[in-house]
C-alpha cells in the first residue's frame, strides 16, 4: 500500500521538497548476519551447496545502472535513440526493465545495482560529456529521476529482491556544483530512501572510489568512509540503511573502509585470472579492521561461464556474492549489453543466456549439487 506525500526535507538549514510514494507495509526486508545476507528473516539460497561451497546467505546480482537512465544534454541525448522509433524514451527504458525482473529473479538473481548517475551507456568510455545525474547542482534530487528510482525500488520490493543502491558515478559527480552539494545530495538521498520505507536497500555510496575522474575528493578513497558514516548517521524510526562502497577492478579497499562498513562491494574488472579472484577475497578478509561481513562482486565484465573455472565460481566458492557486468562490444547488435544504451532488456542473447543458465545452476539446480 502506497500513497503520495510531499517530504520537506530540512538539510544544512534548507528546505527541499521532494515527491515520493511512501511504502507503509514493506514485503522484503533485508539483513545481515555476519557475513551472510538474510531475506525476510531467512538466508538467501537456503540450505543451498554447489560443488561443495555453501550458497546459501550470497546475493547473485547484476549491474544495471541505467534502469532510470535519462539524458539531460540535448547534443548527446539522440546517441540512445531505440532503434525502432529512432527516439530516446527514459519513461520506456524503466517500464521495460521493471517487466524482465520477474524472468530475472526466475533464474535466481537476487539483486540489482542501480545507480542515480547512472554509468558510461557505452559501457566503457574515454570522455563523457552526457548528462544523466539525478542531482541538480545544488545536490538536490531531480523529482523525474526519483520517480522512476521508485518505481524500480517497488517492483523489486513485491518480487523479494534486493538493490544495491549507488549514489554517485565517476563520470557525472563533476556536475555536482562543490562538496556541500555532494553532501545534500547524500543527505537528501537517504532521507527519501528512508521515508520510502524501503527495506531492501543497500547503499553504494560511491561506484569505484578512487577512479581518476571523480572531481570531489569527498568521494576519493581517503574521505569516503565520511560519506558512509554520514549515511549511516541518518536515521528514521529507529532505523538506518546499510552502507558501504566500491573500489576499482582488482583493488582491495583500504582499512577505513573496511572499518566503517556494513559491507563491501569490490569489483572483478581487470582481473582476467579466475585463480585471482580467490587471492583477493582473501586480501580483504585480511585487511586491519575486517570482521565477519558479507563481501560482493557487484561488477565484473568476465564471462567464460562454459569452462571449468570462471570468476563467477571462484568467487562463490569462498563464499563471495558475485555480479555481472555486460557492456556491448563493439560491432555488436541492440540485443547484447544490460549497460549500453538504448537497453533491451530481455534474456535474449546467447552471452546472456549463459549468464543465467550459470546462475540458476550455482542458486538453484538440484541436478548441479
Amino acid at each position: 500500500m502506497h500513497y503520495v506525500v510531499l517530504l520537506m526535507l530540512m538539510i544544512g538549514g534548507g528546505h527541499f521538497l521532494v515527491g515520493s510514494e511512501v511504502s507503509v507495509a514493506p514485503r522484503t526486508v533485508f539483513e545481515i548476519h555476519g557475513e551472510d545476507f538474510l531475506c525476510n528473516g531467512r538466508l538467501t539460497y537456503e540450505g543451498r551447496v554447489w560443488q561443495g561451497h555453501r550458497i546459501e546467505g550470497l546475493l547473485g546480482n547484476m549491474r544495471v545502472v541505467q534502469a532510470t537512465y535519462d539524458d539531460l544534454n540535448p547534443a548527446t541525448s539522440s546517441r540512445w535513440a531505440y532503434p525502432d522509433t529512432g527516439t530516446w524514451d527514459a519513461e520506456r527504458n524503466v517500464t521495460e526493465f521493471i517487466a524482465a525482473l520477474p524472468s530475472w529473479k526466475s533464474q535466481g538473481l537476487l539483486a540489482i545495482t542501480v545507480n542515480f548517475q547512472g554509468g558510461s551507456p557505452e559501457g566503457y568510455s574515454g570522455s563523457q560529456p552526457w548528462l544523466t545525474s539525478g542531482y541538480a547542482e545544488d545536490g538536490s534530487l531531480r523529482p523525474a529521476f526519483a520517480q522512476r528510482m521508485r518505481r524500480v525500488l517497488d517492483a523489486t520490493d513485491r518480487l523479494g529482491m534486493a538493490v544495491i543502491l549507488g549514489y554517485f558515478y565517476f563520470g557525472q559527480d563533476q556536475h555536482l556544483r562543490d562538496e556541500a552539494a555532494v553532501l545534500r545530495a547524500v543527505d537528501q538521498t537517504t532521507q527519501w530512501v528512508l521515508a520510502g520505507g524501503w527495506r531492501n536497500v543497500l547503499v553504494e555510496v560511491a561506484n569505484e572510489t578512487g577512479h581518476p575522474s571523480y572531481d570531489h575528493q569527498i568521494l576519493g578513497p581517503d574521505r569516503i568512509h565520511e560519506v558512509i558514516q554520514r549515511v549511516q548517521g541518518i536515521h528514521r524510526d529507529g532505523r538506518r540503511l546499510l552502507v558501504g562502497t566500491s573500489c576499482c577492478g582488482g583493488v582491495v579497499p583500504g582499512e577505513m573502509i573496511v572499518k566503517t562498513s556494513d559491507f563491501l562491494l569490490i569489483h572483478g574488472n581487470g582481473v582476467d585470472s579466475p585463480a585471482l579472484i580467490g587471492d583477493l577475497v582473501k586480501k580483504v578478509r585480511e585487511v586491519p579492521g575486517y570482521r565477519p561481513m558479507p563481501i560482493v562482486f557487484n561488477e565484473d565484465d568476465h564471462e567464460a561461464f562454459d569452462q571449468p573455472s570462471h570468476n563467477f565460481g571462484v568467487a562463490v566458492a569462498h563464499h563471495a556474492s558475485w555480479g555481472w557486468f555486460d557492456f556491448r562490444r563493439k560491432g555488436e547488435g541492440f540485443t547484447e549489453g544490460y549497460q549500453s544504451l538504448p537497453v533491451d532488456w530481455g534474456m535474449n542473447s546467447p552471452r546472456k543466456r549463459s549468464f543465467f543458465a550459470k546462475l540458476h545452476q550455482i542458486t538453484q539446480d538440484t541436478t548441479s549439487p
